[in-house]
């Protein structure tokens, strides 16, 4: 049985100038932790400083969401970056976040890899030790991971809190893993079937894996992806669901 208590996150503050993908405002009525784009995928100084805002006054915890440097990609194309070069990247794009954190009255409280960035670290080990450092660079931060991710394991030799995740509108592998955004069926679009998912995640551990099978998925919290059509109403109907089956929503740590 999992534990009665799960936090619910997406990824804000994806937008650059004009250009808005995320309904952060709606979004951060239902979460309890925001994942913030730091400018390496989406977000500019205004959005940053603007979500952050927003963010500390309901009182929803700042998480830095961090990227290989591709605004044109979105974060989502695969790239070779030296170690030194990435685990500087990441600490300056959290140091970024925090500037704006801090003065809304809060801090960056975790650190998510976004995109990319995120299924490499969690088979590659020297990316993820990359990640990692850059995190301690900045401060002695959670870090938020995939389950069984090489991310989490760098994290835990590190000495850094880990905090499992799991997502209810992705598709998994029987590994454990999520089905590539490539291949047909990676996205989960059915909003009944969303939330049922969640629930079955928060409550007893497990997902059906797209071949069937059941997987099981430890995870302290559960993303929604703010660039979903309908996210924010699909984020409330997960939550409610949630409280409905008896489970605490809450932010982690």
């Amino acid at each position: 049985m999992a534990d009665t208590v799960i936090d619910l996150n997406a990824d804000l503050g994806e937008g650059f100038g004009r250009w808005r993908l995320t309904d952060d405002e709606a979004l951060l009525t239902v979460v309890t932790s925001a994942n913030v784009a730091c400018g390496y995928h989406a977000g500019d100084p205004a959005t940053m400083r603007r979500v952050c805002e927003l963010a500390a006054a309901r009182g929803v915890r700042i998480g830095a969401q961090v990227s290989y440097r591709d605004l044109a990609g979105f974060g989502r194309r695969a790239m070779d970056v030296p170690p030194d070069e990435l685990a500087a990247e990441v600490a300056y794009q959290i140091g970024a976040l925090e500037v704006f954190a801090r003065a809304a009255g809060s801090r960056v409280a975790y650190v998510k890899p976004h995109g990319a960035l995120y299924n490499r670290v969690v088979h590659d080990a020297e990316q993820a030790a990359a990640v990692v450092a850059g995190v301690r660079l900045a401060g002695e931060l959670p870090v938020l991971g995939l389950p069984g991710s090489r991310l989490l394991a760098a994290a835990a030799g590190a000495g850094l809190p880990q905090v499992g995740e799991a997502f209810a509108d992705r598709a998994y592998t029987a590994a454990g893993t999520l089905v590539p955004r490539s291949q047909p069926g990676a996205v989960v679009e059915e909003a009944d079937a969303v939330v049922a998912r969640a629930v079955a995640l928060a409550r007893d551990g497990e997902v059906a894996a797209v071949t069937g099978e059941p997987v099981a998925v430890r995870a302290r919290s559960l993303c929604v992806h703010g660039d979903t059509p309908g996210a924010a109403l699909l984020a409330a109907g997960v939550r409610r669901a949630l409280e409905q089956a008896g489970l605490r929503v809450e932010a982690f740590g």
